[in-house]
Order: C-alpha cells, then structure tokens, then sequence
C-alpha cells in the first residue's frame, strides 16, 4: 500500500487506514486473507524501493555531469575577472603568451561559450524538473486507477457505509490536476522563450497524453458512477396529477445534502478542471497563449448528466417515430423540468471553477439539444431524403419536409428563450451567430449541404406552386391607373420619392413576388451559419426571383410586334411590366443594403473594400431589361413619328418659297400656322406621351421623354437635306413654326424644352442671323478653321460642327 502523503494530517491518514482495513476485513472470516495481503503489500513497497533508487542513480549521476561542467565554468569566469580587474598583463609585441593569459580576441568565443553552458545547464534543470513532475503525475494517476472496485461500481457505491474511498481518489485526481497545470506552466513557458526545445517538448507532451487517456475516461467513469448512486437519472415523465412540482421533487440535484453534496460538487470541480486543463494545452498546440479556454465539446460534467437521460428518451423516440411532433414536446419538457435544478446547483460549481463566461442553462439546453439533433440526424432525414429521391408524387414528401422544419424552427426559437431566460440580451449580443449556432437543430445542415438543398427545392417548388395561378391572371399584371392630372411639370418634388408598390405604379404580381421571396429569405435566416443562410438563398428565392424576371422579360418581347402603330392596350401592358421590373430593383437593392445580405455576401469575399452585392446579377439584369424595354418603346414612337411625317419631309422643299403677299413683318411669324403634314405626327406624339406619363413611373418616364426628345432632335435635324434646301424669310418662319409647335408638345414636362432639341435650336439659330454675319463667316473666314469655330462658339452654337453650319448658311437665301 503506498504511504500516505507527508502533507496529510493524522486524522486523515487514520481514516483512510480505517477505511482500508474495512474493505478487507469485514468479518472475522476474513482474517485468513492477511497473510496474502501482507505479501501483496511488500511487494507493492519493494517496487518502491527499487524505483526511487532507480531515480537516485539517475539524480546522482546527473548532479556529477552538472558539478564536471560547473568547475569548467568556474576556472573560466575566473579568468575572465582577472582579466577585466587588468591582473594580465599587457604584452609587447612579438612576445609569447604564457600560460595563463587570455588575449582579448577570445572573449567573444568565451562569451559564446558561458552561453551555451548556461544553456545547457537551463536545459537540464528544466529537464528535471519535467521529469520530476511528470513522474508524480504519473503516480497520482496509477493511485487513482489502481484504487478502482473490480465490482460494479454504481453497486459499490450505492453498498458503501461511507465514502472515504471515493475522496480519497478525488484528492488524487485533483493532486494529478494540479501537477499537470504546473507542467503545462513550464511548457508554456519554454515554448515562448526556448522554441528550439521542441523535441523536449513532445517528450513531455507525449507522455502526458498517455497519462490522461487514462486518467479522463477513469474520472468520467467515476463520476457517471456518482451520478448513478445520487440517482440520477430521475423518471422522465410523470403524471399530470402530481403537477409541476413534482419534477422539481424527484430531481436528484436539489437531494443532494451534506457530504454527498460535498463529495459531487468537488468531483464536478475536478472535471471541469480537467477540461480547462486540456482547453489550455490545446491553445499551446496552436501557438495561442492568450486563449484561456474553449469548451468546443461543451461541458464535459453537464454531458455526462445528459447522457443517461438520452438513453432514457431513445426508447420513447422509437415509439413516436411517426409523430416527430411528441419527440420535440419531450425533449422540451425535460430540458424544462430540469433547468431549474441545473442552475441553482451547477452555476454556483461553474463560478466556483471559474470558467468565465459559461452558463449552466446554455450547457444545459445545448447538451439537450444536441440529444435530439442526432436523433433526427440518425433516424429521421435519412428516411425522408429516401423518400423524396425515389417518390413521383413529392406532395406528401414535401409536406412531411416543412412540417418537420417548422417543428425545428419553433423548437430552436423555445430552447434559445429557454437559454437565455434571466440573461437579458442587449445589442449586438441579440444577433451572435456563436450563441444561435450551439443552439441550433438546424445545424444539421452544416455536414449535410445536399439535405438543405432539397429544402430549398421544396420551398422553390410550392412558391411557384402558389404564384402559377396568380401568373396566369391577367388581371394581377394592370396597373392601378389613377385620375389622370393635369399634364405640367409644376408637380411636387416628391413625385420622384418612390417607396410603395403602388409610387412605382407596379402590378399587384410584383408585391406577391417579392412576399413570397421574402418569406422564404427570412426562413433561411433561422440557419445557424452565414453560408449556409447564403446557399439557402440562392437555391431558394435567388431562382424564384429570376424565373419571375425571365417572364417579365417575355411579356416586354410583345412590343417588338408593333409595326405601324402603338395600341394603348399593348402600351399599358408593357409599362406595367416596366414598372414590375423598377419596383422590383428597388426593393431587391434596399435588401442588399441591409446587415443581412451584407453579412451573406462578405462570407467567402476576399475583398471587403469593395464587396459585390448579394443580388448584383439580378439588379443587373433588371437594369438591362428596364433599358432595353424603354428604348423599345422609344424606338417604336420615333418609327411612328418618321411615318407620319413622311409627306412633311418630302415637301420640304416649300421652304424655298418666297410668300406672294406682302413681305410678312418680323413679329408676324408667331401667326404662321403649323404646316398640315406635321399636325398629325404631333398630335400622335402628344398622345402617346401623354399616356405613357399616366402609365409609367415618374423616374422611368423622366428618363423616357428626354431620351424621346433627343432622338426626334436628332431624327429632324438629319431629315433635312441641309445641302440641297434653299431656306427663304417665309420658309425660315415656317420652319420656326413647326419646331415651335414640337417644342410645346414637351412644355408641359419642362420650362425650356427646345435646351433638349440642341440641333434644330442651333439650326433655328443660324438661320435667323443677318446677312452681314453669313457673308462674314462665309467670305472673310473661307479658309480659317480656328476663326470659325470660335465664331461659332460666340454665337453659342456648341452642337454643330463647322461643315454643317457652311453648309446651312449657304443655304439661305436672302430676298427674292
């Protein structure tokens, strides 16, 4: 029998030689096993004996190494003083060196020397000293081993008048801990200051580890024996005549009294110790010295409490395999029933051992959740992803699918409010992904990405399922068209503050859209992890959005159909859509501005300067289709407008014509009427523009009318054959009248429309000058470039090149 320790007091020594004499003497009729014992027990003291003098030997010849090198050390410092008190004395050149002097040259490479020698000695008292503690720690540990029943153990315990065995082993064990913390403290140390140590090290660390392969699954097993003679686990459910307070009763934690509460909390210090202590070495292998712990397991006293409830609860599950519905119901209860036990006995332990910023409640519940996670994981998806693969009519799968995600969304949200009942969360704090993920059913998507795909089929499946019908209704693509305003530009600014479906004009299919999107974004948001809430979305709501933009595509396709006219039916339908598209950008872009999507789209991006957005393809292709449907629409006005002017173009030559009457005073061109062909061409121009500004939103239209406005700019200016027409005063005044006239189809949106018809302003311009500047630009500056542009320039005609205004002015005539 080992000898008790020098540290331990009388009365401790005598109790624990009581108690062994008790164990192996319990009647008279044991007393023949004395001579056997004897002879065990000096054989036990004999393997001592050679042991420690084994470890004397090896001590004895260590010291004499260390003394051999302390006296080489000891001449040389000793020089080297004599040396700087100037004892040596100085030698004339070319004469030899006796015997004791030591020339000045050398006292680097005695430096270097000294330093390796005190490396060596540094290194060899670390030595023993590893050796030493990993020595005792060794020892403790076969003392806590040995001391182990060979019986059932739970029996033993529940059997034993008293419990001097099992304290004494939690001495033991806690002697052992407190061993390891000091050769973690040298290793830590020597890793920072002497890395070149590595091999010393690993030695160390090599036999550690084998120390505590056995020393951990010994302190579990012991503490789950505990456990079983406190009696835990307690019933699982009770009937509903002995109320709530009767779960509370029969909980085992809140019986425990005196020294068996003594004995349990000091064996769940020692574990939690333990764990720390493992935490510790397992942040030293990772170079991380400033973590002080990380419980990535969890609580390892707090899951051996779990354990044998889950053994419990696997029979009732096998029961309710159909009804998945109870399974979560009693996974809630227990962890329910027990919360309050867990907290008022476990967190005061859990301070105790300082283990900062750990809650007996969120180990708890985390523990229980865990319990069901790999039930589901093990028993239940597999059966429903066979399912859903092999299944032709998916209906019933799909359902069974979402049914059983809603039973893990609500049971996530209950265990969370269960964790944090009593803490009261503020900030930031509300949105850890740390805090979500440990409690999390839902993280079985984690190692299974192929699962979370099939949920987001389904849930792509029914969207669509559920928007066809709606699709197909005609009715949910118009427009709400209200009374039609005056038609002006004085409107208030926030016209262009568009927010609501019903500011952009969109069709009630839009807001369904977008719904449908939404909901099947926020129920990824219960996802536990950024990338998992991100493939979430895009295998979900990304495609559901796009299918939607592909037939907004089609229906704008419509337009190209339009030859010879713009029907306000077809016009209508595509400016709904149009405004379907912007209502939609909008909305998807204010998503992409939010922490959500923002969060989604930095994972994995490596650059955060400028990070691309989570729905930038699709904003992008609502841009290109929103472009490309307007200049469509602009296109097919603009191929209106050129047929109906058609004979206007062809006569032009009207404006070579001088009028018959008397010459028509100046003031008298504001009387010309507008000529017949261009009447019709605007009306229809006023008549569309009309409708498409009740049609259209106020941005998209804003950006119509203008882009409208400088194509028939551009479409008259190089209509005219510049070259060829011989503009008289009348046919000046009448071309003055037209362009008028188109000018004041757009007054109504603007105060200065003819600043969006650049060319004709600048044509109307030149053709109004006085003879005196035409014959200055055209005789006096016939060969200077330079001088013409900036004759142009002063006359502020910026849009036309010299050629153009040549060949204008030399098409003007001037009196008969």
């Amino acid at each position: 029998m080992a000898e008790p320790p020098k540290w331990s007091a009388p009365d401790a020594v005598s109790r624990r030689l009581l108690g062994f004499l008790d164990e192996h003497f319990k009647s008279h009729g044991d007393l023949h096993k004395a001579p056997s014992l004897a002879a065990q027990l000096s054989r036990e003291c004999a393997d001592r004996e050679r042991g420690l003098r084994l470890l004397e030997e090896k001590l004895s010849r260590a010291s004499s190494a260390w003394l051999a090198r302390s006296n080489e050390v000891r001449a040389i410092l000793r020089r080297v003083g004599h040396l700087a008190e100037g004892s040596f004395p100085r030698r004339s050149r070319g004469a030899d060196v006796g015997e004791g002097d030591v020339e000045l040259g050398q006292l680097p490479l005695l430096a270097k020397e000294i330093g390796r020698i005190e490396t060596v000695r540094l290194y060899a008292e670390t030595t023993l000293q590893l050796e030493a503690l990993v020595g005792d720690l060794e020892d403790a540990a076969f003392a806590v081993v040995s001391q182990t029943p060979k019986t059932n153990t739970s029996l033993s315990l529940r059997r034993a008048s008293n419990l001097n065995d099992i304290m004494w082993k939690q001495e033991k064990l806690l002697l052992a801990i407190k061993i390891m913390k000091d050769i973690e403290h040298v290793l830590v140390r020597v890793s920072k200051s002497r890395p070149r140590w590595a091999n010393l090290v690993k030695a160390v660390d090599s036999r550690v580890e084998k120390t505590l392969a056995i020393l951990r699954p010994q302190a579990l097993n012991d503490h789950r024996a505990l456990l079983a003679a406190l009696g835990w686990p307690p019933p699982l459910l009770t009937s509903d005549i002995e109320g709530d307070r009767s779960s509370e009763m029969l909980n085992p934690l809140f019986l425990m009294h005196g020294e068996k509460k003594e004995m349990y909390s000091q064996n769940f210090l020692a574990l939690c110790a333990l764990q720390h202590l493992q935490a510790q070495r397992e942040a030293r292998h990772y170079m991380d010295f400033t973590k002080q712990s990380c419980y990535r397991d969890d609580l390892w006293a707090i899951d051996e409490l779990v354990h044998p409830v889950s053994l419990k609860m696997e029979y009732h599950f096998s029961k309710w395999s159909d009804q998945p519905k109870f399974v979560f119901a009693l996974v809630y209860k227990v962890t329910k029933d027990f919360m309050d036990g867990v907290d008022s006995v476990l967190q005061p332990l859990i301070d105790q051992a300082r283990l900062v910023g750990l809650s007996a409640k969120e180990a708890w519940v985390t523990a229980m959740v865990k319990i069901l996670l790999a039930y589901l994981e093990r028993r239940v998806f597999p059966v429903l992803v066979s399912t859903y693969h092999n299944s032709d009519e998916n209906l019933e799968v799909s359902s069974s699918w979402l049914d059983l995600l809603d039973l893990i969304i609500t049971f996530d949200k209950r265990m969370q409010v269960l964790s944090s009942s009593g803490i009261k969360l503020t900030g930031p704090f509300l949105e850890l992904e740390g805090f979500s993920r440990s409690l999390s059913i839902l993280s079985v998507f984690n190692e299974h990405s192929d699962w979370l795909q099939i949920w987001a089929e389904i849930e792509l499946k029914i969207a669509n399922d559920n928007l066809e019908p709606e699709l197909e209704d005609e009715r949910s693509w118009l427009c709400r068209i209200g009374k039609q305003s005056e038609f002006g530009y004085k409107e208030e600014v926030d016209i262009f503050l568009l927010s609501t479906r019903e500011d952009y004009k969109a069709p009630p299919i839009a807001d369904s859209v977008i719904k449908v999107a939404l909901a099947m974004i926020e129920r990824g948001q219960t996802l536990p992890s950024k990338r998992m809430r991100s493939q979430f979305a895009r295998s979900s709501a990304t495609i559901f959005l796009n299918n939607f933009f592909v037939i907004l595509l089609q229906r704008c396709r419509d337009l190209e159909l339009m030859t010879a006219a713009i029907q306000d039916e077809a016009l209508l339908r595509v400016a709904c859509t149009v405004n379907a598209s912007r209502y939609c950008e909008s909305v998807i872009r204010e998503w992409d501005e939010e922490v959500t999507f923002l969060e989604m789209t930095g994972d994995g991006n490596n650059n955060q300067q400028h990070p691309r957005l989570f729905f930038a393809d699709e904003i992008g292709y609502l841009i290109k289709l929103e472009t490309d449907c307007l200049e469509e629409i602009m296109s097919v006005l603009l191929l209106e407008f050129d047929a109906q002017c058609w004979d206007y173009i062809r006569n032009i030559d009207q404006w070579e014509k001088e009028l018959s009457e008397p010459k028509v005073p100046v003031m008298d061109e504001y009387n010309l009427g507008i000529s017949p062909g261009f009447v019709q061409a605007l009306d229809m121009l006023r008549d569309h523009i009309e409708k498409l500004k009740l049609y259209l939103n106020s941005k998209d239209f804003l950006d119509l009318w203008r882009s409208i406005a400088e194509g028939l700019d551009y479409f008259v200016f190089s209509s005219i054959p510049w070259s060829d027409v011989k503009f008289s005063r009348s046919g000046v005044y009448q071309f003055k009248a037209d362009m008028r006239a188109l000018f004041h189809v757009f007054r109504p949106l603007c105060v200065r429309p003819e600043a969006f018809f650049p060319l004709i302003s600048n044509s109307l311009k030149l053709l109004t000058i006085t003879p005196k500047d035409v014959d200055y630009f055209l005789r006096v500056l016939v060969t200077d470039e330079r001088r013409k542009k900036e004759w142009l320039l002063q006359q502020e005609l910026h849009h036309l090149t010299i050629n153009q205004a040549e060949s204008i002015l030399r098409n003007r005539k001037f009196g008969e």
